[in-house]
């Protein structure tokens, strides 16, 4: 297989040295194909349905106990909620062909079990080395399509195919496409990221690593698909070395700018928290718009995102707060999670906790951490 150099004109400017990750495992256990859906406990499922209207999803299912939120792609539910104390759960994984199951189970000494019918197919339920929940899952059912938002005529430069008619985009819920990726953070990164290519042929499409601390190994990681030569999300999961485990957001596709612009008014219109927005990230290139839930969860609309096949190598880069973004207003505190809040605070206390604790998140990488926020 011929390997792509790394994009490099792409602000990603460097690619591996010798002796750095590659990014992949030689022979992983099986390849997943996406990600399947999310799994979050809230107390008030009621308000997070309120929520999950304005910010675009439809319901597909929903009992007192459980409410299924759905895209308006083909497929199976986006994110799933239960009532319970508020918390992250776990990840789902589309497998590639039901024998992938066996082959995972087989290999981490698991069981392939039933999922309810409500979702239907099988499940091998694994944790992550920093404990986050993955679940892997093949021949679920799958829901029909829905209407989604039409994409708009544009006039570009010469190019001016729209005459006798103007744009007028709905100022009303952007319509959620899809699930895109979850973004996690880990007190085991490294050790977490091998586990996730090695049991699921994950691979690595950026590596970042703290400023003046490249020798001593990246620090956070955007993990695509391998999917071959089909082209694959830029990440479907990326992951970021922290003083404690945790989901830090999920991003949803919608349909243009114009979608993800007048639906973010809709959501600004009925009250709901802007976190960070509207930009265009450098990893992954989507247009972005990041927002609160009433649980504190934070939620991203993106749009134009891009797609890799499996020749890509991985590109390496600074992690600073001004490179999250081509354009836009500068991140957020909200976003950087160092606004006053209970969640920072949260994280402000794990620190020294961290520090007490046999992981990865020693007093170099909480130097390297603090940094970033200012750089």
């Amino acid at each position: 297989m011929d390997h792509h150099g790394t994009h490099n004109d792409l602000h990603s400017e460097q690619g591996a040295r010798a002796g750095e990750h590659p990014g992949r495992a030689k022979n992983p256990v099986i390849k997943v194909e996406d990600l399947a859906w999310l799994e979050f406990e809230k107390p008030d499922l009621e308000k997070a349905e309120r929520f999950a209207h304005a910010f675009g999803f439809a319901t597909a299912a929903r009992t007192a106990n459980e409410l299924q939120l759905r895209g308006a792609f083909a497929g199976a539910p986006c994110t799933i909620i239960r009532k319970g104390a508020s918390r992250y759960v776990a990840a789902a994984f589309r497998a590639a062909e039901p024998a992938d199951l066996l082959r995972l189970a087989d290999a981490t000494n698991a069981k392939v079990t039933n999922l309810p019918e409500t979702i239907g197919g099988m499940v091998v339920d694994l944790r992550a080395p920093d404990g986050a929940g993955v679940r892997v899952v093949s021949d679920t059912h799958q829901l029909a399509g829905l209407t989604t938002q039409p994409v708009h005529t544009f006039n570009f430069g010469g190019d001016a195919p729209r005459t006798n008619a103007a744009q007028r985009p709905p100022r009303s819920p952007a319509v959620v496409e899809r699930l895109g990726h979850v973004v996690l953070q880990s007190t085991k990164y490294r050790q977490s990221l091998d586990w996730y290519l090695q049991h699921l042929g994950l691979i690595v499409s950026d590596f970042k690593y703290f400023d003046g601390q490249r020798e001593a190994g990246p620090t956070m990681s955007f993990i695509r698909c391998d999917r071959g030569s089909q082209p694959a999300d830029h990440h479907t999961l990326a992951m970021t070395l922290g003083p404690r485990n945790r989901y830090v957001h999920s991003a949803y596709q919608v349909a243009d700018f114009d979608a993800l612009a007048a639906g973010g008014q809709y959501l600004l219109d009925q009250g709901y928290y802007r976190s960070w927005g509207i930009g265009r990230h450098i990893e992954g290139s989507q247009i972005f718009d990041y927002w609160r839930d009433p649980d504190g969860f934070l939620v991203e609309h993106f749009t134009d995102g891009d797609r890799f096949d499996n020749t890509l190598e991985p590109g390496w880069s600074t992690m600073t707060a001004s490179g999250l973004a081509q354009w836009g207003p500068p991140a957020s505190k909200d976003f950087m999670g160092i606004s006053p809040s209970r969640e920072s605070l949260r994280e402000l206390r794990s620190m020294a906790t961290a520090l007490r604790q046999d992981n990865e998140f020693d007093l170099s990488r909480l130097r390297g951490l603090m940094k970033v926020a200012t750089s």
